[in-house]
């Protein structure tokens, strides 16, 4: 879990570097370190929850579609892929249904007024906001979600040129740090295993927001299994700008925590369904980008409403749900219409020309004609993957030369205990929320949270 810990704190970072004590590492990095770094920020919320998910950008876990991605290779570039959600702004205190901006968005998406927010946060985040100034002489100061990044990229930068002027023992290895549009990647060497996390700065709210209240007033799937409160208990901005919309101002509605819960209701057949569909349009359908998983998953809680449960609970009935997947993805691309689960007014696949469509949904009746193979070189290229994480981990261990003070191994990674350590946790509590709680005036309380019990 170190490897969080050190994302968590890369977050935390403030100008006022020289002041820090950054203790970082597998055995050194502890809750009032952690505490420290989020208590020098300046900008960032004092008590800080950051939600971690199993997946990288790159496969849908969040809805985010930016051009800007670099492309990794799993078993080239890294071993295993994260999301860490970190709150830039929160607003917890409100009972009543979140009214955003959306005068001047798409649908899902929405600019973010800081008059929301009191006189502190606006003074501290004005140099991340967009001014537009009204007839009437007053001010309003639109929380940017580009430069947000920059100011997160440039931080994280500063942070991690500092830590390599002191390498600490035990310490993840950094890399590879590079800005994606609004997103910083970061790949850390972990002993022989690499964790890319895609951190994404985010605005976090509590309760529910008002153009997705009468989704609420549907029958759903997971009625009398999880209850409304856990559904709804919070969403969040990601920095992701609609196809017409102004990049410089556009968040995009995100629904990650809910979809967490959802999972809960979801058998472990369809998700077996789910996981090899999505593995074989992350490869046919990559080009051009036009579905990411992301559009599957909402198919798939669609279905989810729409089937019997009696049917859906099947255990035996893998296959039938991945042709069954198979056939709504084409019905989608053919009819040029995927509404999104919790805005069904949103038409995800509204910007996408005739010729694209019609290209994916030809591609796909060769997957429905034989779907089998199609699964086959998924899973072949999967095992492609492995073989050559296991090559470059043994390469590297039979090359590198132990240092006298690291009784017989590299003083800068750590073994592959933390790695397989976060694994284990997101493998092990499959559709739980996992999220990283820091909060510098109470080092007492567990950082680590599933659902609502601490670790």
């Amino acid at each position: 879990m170190e490897g969080v810990y050190v994302l968590a704190c890369l977050a935390g970072k403030s100008s006022q570097l020289s002041a820090a004590k950054w203790t970082l590492g597998s055995s050194a990095l502890g809750r009032n370190e952690t505490g420290m770094v989020q208590k020098l920020d300046q900008k960032l919320p004092v008590a800080n929850e950051y939600l971690l998910l199993s997946g990288g950008v790159r496969e849908g876990v969040v809805d985010i579609d930016l051009d800007e991605l670099n492309v990794y290779a799993r078993g080239t570039d890294y071993d295993m892929d994260f999301t860490l959600l970190v709150p830039a702004l929160k607003l917890h205190d409100r009972n009543q249904p979140v009214t955003l901006d959306m005068r001047h968005s798409a649908l899902c998406h929405s600019w973010l007024s800081l008059r929301l927010f009191d006189e502190g946060t606006i003074s501290k985040w004005k140099d991340c906001c967009t001014i537009v100034d009204h007839i009437n002489g007053a001010t309003n100061y639109f929380f940017s979600p580009t430069k947000v990044a920059d100011w997160f990229y440039e931080s994280i930068s500063i942070v991690l040129s500092e830590i390599q002027k002191k390498p600490q023992r035990g310490m993840p290895k950094v890399e590879k740090v590079e800005k994606n549009g609004t997103i910083i990647s970061i790949i850390l060497g972990v002993g022989s295993s690499r964790m890319l996390y895609d951190i994404v700065p985010v605005v976090s709210f509590k309760g529910w927001p008002a153009v997705a209240q009468s989704w609420l007033m549907e029958n759903h799937f997971w009625d009398g299994k999880i209850t409304e409160e856990e559904v709804i208990s919070g969403f969040y901005l990601v920095p992701a700008c609609s196809y017409k919309g102004k990049k410089d101002n556009e968040w995009r509605l995100s629904f990650a925590r809910s979809e967490v819960q959802l999972k809960k209701c979801i058998s472990s057949s369809l998700m077996q369904a789910y996981q090899a569909c999505k593995a074989i349009i992350i490869k046919l359908l990559s080009r051009p980008k036009a579905i990411s998983p992301y559009h599957l998953r909402s198919m798939m809680l669609w279905a989810c409403d729409r089937l019997p449960a009696s049917y859906l609970a099947q255990e035996d009935y893998a296959a039938h749900f991945l042709l069954g997947l198979i056939d709504d993805l084409q019905h989608c691309l053919v009819n040029k219409m995927c509404p999104n689960y919790f805005i069904p007014q949103c038409n995800m696949l509204e910007h996408l020309s005739e010729d694209t469509v019609m290209l994916h949904a030809r591609k796909l009746s060769s997957v429905r004609s034989d779907p089998a193979e199609h699964l086959r070189t998924a899973i072949e290229h999967v095992k492609a993957a492995n073989r050559l994480t296991l090559e470059l981990q043994r390469r590297g261990s039979t090359t590198s030369i132990p240092s006298p003070q690291s009784d017989g191994g590299d003083p800068n990674q750590p073994d592959d205990r933390l790695a397989k350590k976060l694994q284990q946790l997101v493998t092990e509590n499959p559709g739980k929320s996992i999220s990283v709680f820091i909060n510098p005036d109470d080092v007492t309380r567990p950082h680590f949270r599933i659902d609502d019990k601490f670790f």
